[in-house]
């Protein structure tokens, strides 16, 4: 892993200067810009108070995140039955084979 480097992010027209490692400055300008969006919807909706906007930004992105994380599990979970099933169709074609 790289030395820390220093990012300049925007968050609703205010500059935070972050330190990352070089090689992830990409990811973490792509999340800044991202949560920047969040942060400008929440406000859209009348929420006052950076720090207001910021924790309902967070609420909003964790809540996704959440959702996410159990659709790939769901997603996972059902690929496992159909590994299982699979196997159960090949061992009862490997049965039938030694008929």
């Amino acid at each position: 892993m790289s030395e820390p480097s220093s990012v300049l992010v925007h968050l609703l027209d205010k500059e935070f200067r972050v330190a990352c490692p070089a090689e992830e400055k990409e990811n973490l300008i792509r999340a800044a810009r991202h949560l920047d969006e969040k942060m400008r919807e929440v406000r859209s909706s009348n929420v006052l108070g950076l720090e207001r906007i910021a924790v309902m930004a967070a609420l909003n992105l964790a809540h996704d995140l959440l959702l996410a994380k159990g659709e790939l599990s769901q997603q996972q979970d059902g690929g496992d039955r159909v590994g299982r099933l699979l196997d159960r169709v090949e061992a009862e074609l490997a049965a039938l084979r030694d008929i």
